[in-house]
């Protein structure tokens, strides 16, 4: 190589036979590329012993080089070659994959893969690949969305005494909580089965899982007897969609957090369309109310819209 490095043994990038296309472009054993001229008869050698190249980066250009095989490669350089295993989560094949690898600088000369790898080798490469993509690279399900927005609601309620599900605070508590449900799960479409609900549940005692249920309660039981969801996702401010109807003669805003947080009512019409937004609803009664009713007697006429809808029970139809 040019600047006194000597001779160096360099592959060809791409199909190791003739007429692949990495005719004329190789790497060297430093990882910088290096190229033949199109016209040179070496360009479709496996391997180069390079003497002198212009030392340009990314990719230099070969003047002198000759060619090798690689039992050359092995006699020359075989006390430099390195042998070692990795393991990894592969996004183009959505799995972990373990390969046994002998390398001469940034040359692979062989690539075999492992198939008996311990589970925390696997656990490790997971985890590797959920830190770089991510909480979002799991398969969350509505069901286990909600359960860890409650449980956020818990923690933003009761900091001292309930764990934190934040994104940075899961990435780096993965093994306490996510480990115990892998199994040495290997690909993408085993991972999709695991429970997360479940594994974010394990992180509470009993005594906390009921605790859970009386502060972020799953839904709101209303006078009609119909019981609509709670959505936790800004715990500072849990919201309940409801129509208009189903609270008649409730004067008070409901609230979780066993009373201490009022929900954001997102009021609907008859037909679920949104009307008003409010967390006071005994404010709404008294103000906002009276054209709201005008309003909704005019579109829902066969509907009960009684002139105090905090103190009268209508009909939800």
């Amino acid at each position: 190589m040019k600047g006194g490095d000597g001779a160096s043994g360099e592959r060809r990038r791409g199909d190791s036979g003739h007429g692949g296309s990495g005719a004329g472009r190789y790497l060297m054993r430093s990882g910088v590329g290096a190229v033949l001229s199109s016209h040179s008869s070496l360009s479709r050698e496996e391997w180069l012993a390079v003497a002198e190249t212009d030392g340009r980066r990314p990719e230099a250009r070969i003047y002198l080089a000759a060619p090798l095989n690689e039992a050359d490669v092995i006699e020359l350089f075989g006390d430099q070659v390195g042998r070692d295993e990795e393991t990894f989560w592969d996004d183009r094949t959505d799995a972990v994959v373990s390969l046994r690898r002998e390398q001469l600088g940034a040359i692979v000369l062989r690539e075999v893969p492992v198939r008996d790898v311990s589970d925390e080798r696997i656990a490790e490469a997971l985890f590797s690949h959920l830190r770089t993509h991510g909480m979002e690279s799991l398969p969350w399900t509505p069901a286990s969305r909600r359960v860890r927005e409650r449980m956020a609601f818990a923690a933003w309620l009761e900091p001292d005494d309930w764990p934190d599900v934040s994104d940075s605070a899961l990435l780096d508590s993965l093994d306490e909580w996510l480990l115990p449900f892998l199994g040495g799960i290997r690909r993408r479409a085993e991972l999709e089965r695991v429970d997360l609900s479940q594994a974010l549940l394990s992180r509470l005692t009993w005594k906390q899982r009921e605790t859970l249920d009386e502060l972020a309660p799953t839904h709101i039981t209303l006078p009609s007897g119909r019981r609509e969801p709670v959505d936790y996702s800004d715990p500072a401010a849990p919201v309940l969609a409801v129509r208009i109807q189903e609270l008649f003669g409730v004067k008070e805003t409901p609230a979780v957090g066993r009373g201490r947080v009022p929900l954001v009512l997102h009021l609907l019409s008859p037909a679920r369309r949104p009307v008003q937004v409010t967390r006071d609803l005994a404010g709404f009664w008294r103000t906002s109310y009276r054209d709201v009713r005008k309003e909704m007697k005019g579109r829902y006429p066969k509907h009960d819209w009684p002139e105090d809808g905090g103190e009268a029970k209508g009909r939800a139809k």
